[in-house]
């Protein structure tokens, strides 16, 4: 067998198997089958969980700073 043949068997095996996983990936999902409500109009409600809150008046950490120290490695900073 040539090495042409060969690679025209291997490209049909391989769109062979790309055409078989979208075809069981279609029979397979069924999402148009069942139809979903979303909310029904009549018991719409709007906000009743929310709540409103003012913003802070003052910043909470006007400065990082943080809570490990390290050495320095020789050759790296001042």
């Amino acid at each position: 067998m040539s090495a042409k043949k060969l690679k025209l068997i291997s490209a049909t095996i391989g769109a062979s198997a790309v055409v078989a996983m979208g075809t069981l990936t279609a029979v397979l999902s069924d999402d148009s089958a069942t139809q979903t409500i979303v909310s029904d109009p009549a018991e719409m409600t709007l906000g009743e969980t929310s709540t409103i809150e003012k913003a802070a008046t003052e910043v909470e950490t006007s400065v990082a700073a943080p809570e490990v120290t390290a050495e320095v490695p020789d050759g790296f900073g001042p």
